[in-house]
């Protein structure tokens, strides 16, 4: 079915708009975006393609929707904590909560953002991923230099191999974590924060 033109798309009660978004992420993270198609999305949201429509003009705009708004709330948490002034251990702490804190608001983004971010950020339209991607590792490289120089961190330290590393084993956790679960998102990243930062073994 041909899309509607753009001057054709209703704007939606933002309810709806927000569980329609919702509806697509959760299709779009189990599936892959090239398998989804405007039907999959309409048939899980419980109406027929053409109502879809009525609210959207594509799936790429239901998507650049999810992941726009995924990375405006990430970086607007993430903003402040750098610009909080806080030391290098504390600003890694707290890059982490946000981190745990995104996921749980946005796991099928996040899930999104690590399968098809890589292919996405060759459409035009999808620009605005390769930048959040370079503001993201200058946010942590940048932290863990000015750890090792401050001392805080150990001398020896490769920061991009650590970058890596703390960068992927976060993130991750898009493919377990759900929201409502045991431990809140914080609980996790303390967690998470006492194995990288302090390790796991018992101290002599």
């Amino acid at each position: 079915m041909p899309a509607k033109k753009k001057n054709q798309v209703t704007t939606a009660a933002p309810e709806r708009r927000r569980e329609l978004l919702a509806t697509a992420a959760e299709v779009f993270a189990a599936q892959g975006y090239n398998a989804t198609t405007v039907r999959k999305i309409a048939d899980a949201a419980g109406m027929l393609a053409g109502s879809l429509y009525y609210h959207f003009d594509s799936k790429e705009s239901m998507l650049d929707e999810i992941l726009s708004t995924f990375l405006t709330e990430l970086w607007e948490g993430y903003d402040a904590v750098l610009a909080a002034g806080l030391g290098p251990r504390a600003t890694i702490g707290a890059l982490v909560t946000e981190s745990f804190r995104e996921i749980d608001r946005h796991r099928a983004a996040v899930a999104i953002y690590q399968r098809e971010s890589r292919h996405l950020v060759d459409l035009p339209r999808f620009g605005y991923l390769a930048d959040s991607q370079r503001r993201f590792e200058k946010a942590w490289l940048g932290t863990l230099e000015r750890g090792v120089a401050d001392g805080t961190f150990r001398a020896d330290l490769d920061v991009r191999l650590t970058y890596r590393f703390v960068r992927d084993t976060v993130w991750v956790a898009a493919s377990w974590y759900r929201p409502g679960g045991q431990h809140s998102p914080e609980e996790i990243a303390r967690q998470y924060l006492s194995m990288v930062l302090d390790g796991i073994a018992v101290r002599d």
